[in-house]
């Protein structure tokens, strides 16, 4: 059964329905205060455009995690067109979406909530994740990636969603100089361990539920990755868990919303926090995100800088550990929430050592 049938339907089935503490708020919650952080003002190197940059994305980093990138470069057609692509995949028939099912196991291809690993507090969606590398060995591994799963057919659509990755690893790099100035370990630290990352990138849609008030779209988590770049339509729907209440981000077509993950908060030492997250839906539209997941080379290892750690006011928090065996964890093991890196580490610390 799919969407397209269950969504005509009087009453959801009963795995879609939340408990009732985690439902959506009766009343829209406040929008949260999201500061936009001006990308080309800081890549341009005035002083006092980078200063306010840094000061703006730390005193956020510090409190939540979340911050906007505005002035950033990528061209709006380009937006566009991968929204239209996004359109145009999830209006497909189910048998042709399924012709990229994700494997089991696996945390790439297309997946609805009946494909998923959970039986219950199953989220309103589908979605269409596949892997992005900026290895230059690897120049066209998206476009590549849907030409061998969809077939040649999709050569063009593959095309418009590995430009998109390009841009979006550009993007991330220089937000990466920015939180390495207002961190103080200097532009190139982060920015040179991100260079070749080993990415993700995710098409969300959200179709119209009849019980919006019961039902959530992703449930509430914290991205295990290290930089997460969502574009979002005007249907709007994000809600971030701040200071013990939900807070809506108002969605803007100029703006990337960006926000912490688990790896970057063990790569500042904690210093920069990534905050719990959640979509909502509801009953008269349609939703639609596009998301970047910024993820470092497999084999690189997770370490702070030495200049984050101090045996008084921060010591060590997390140990060393690599981004596939994070993935490993939430994948199998742990289902996102704001406490996988402290189950990461219990669980890292059970295994046993290879001499």
């Amino acid at each position: 059964m799919s969407f397209s049938i269950i969504q005509h339907q009087a009453h959801i089935p009963p795995q879609f329905i939340w408990p009732d503490h985690e439902r959506p708020c009766a009343e829209a919650p406040p929008p949260l205060d999201v500061p936009p952080i001006d990308l080309a003002g800081f890549m341009s190197g005035d002083p006092e455009a980078v200063a306010n940059a840094a000061r703006l994305i730390d005193q956020a980093c510090r409190r939540h995690g979340f911050f906007l990138v505005v002035n950033h470069g990528i061209d709006a057609d380009l937006i566009a067109r991968v929204h239209s692509s996004t359109d145009l995949f999830f209006s497909m028939p189910v048998a042709e979406k399924e012709k990229a099912m994700r494997k089991p196991g696996d945390h790439c291809g297309y997946a609805s909530s009946f494909t998923g690993r959970f039986s219950s507090k199953l989220p309103w969606k589908e979605t269409l994740s596949f892997r992005y590398s900026a290895d230059p060995n690897l120049p066209d591994i998206v476009q590549t990636y849907f030409s061998q799963t969809m077939g040649e057919d999709y050569s063009a659509f593959g095309r418009v969603l590995q430009e998109y990755c390009e841009a979006m690893s550009g993007v991330c790099l220089k937000v990466m100089e920015v939180l390495g100035v207002s961190l103080g370990v200097g532009a190139d630290c982060f920015r040179d361990f991100f260079v070749g990352n080993e990415s993700i990138m995710r098409l969300n849609y959200y179709p119209p539920c009849q019980q919006p008030e019961v039902a959530l779209g992703t449930g509430p988590h914290c991205d295990p990755t290290s930089l997460t770049i969502l574009h979002q339509d005007q249907v709007g729907g994000l809600e971030v868990y701040v200071d013990q209440k939900w807070h809506s981000i108002t969605s803007n077509p100029h703006a990337f919303v960006v926000n912490i993950g688990d790896t970057f908060m063990a790569l500042s030492n904690g210093i920069y926090k990534g905050c719990l997250h959640r979509a909502v839906v509801n009953s008269a539209a349609a939703r639609r995100s596009i998301a970047f997941f910024l993820c470092p080379k497999t084999d690189k290892v997770v370490s702070p800088p030495q200049q984050l750690l101090s045996q008084g006011n921060n010591p060590r928090l997390y140990p060393d550990f690599t981004w596939p065996a994070l993935l490993e964890f939430t994948q199998k093991h742990y289902r996102s929430d704001m406490k996988t890196l402290d189950a990461f580490v219990a669980w890292l610390n059970q295994r046993p050592t290879l001499n």
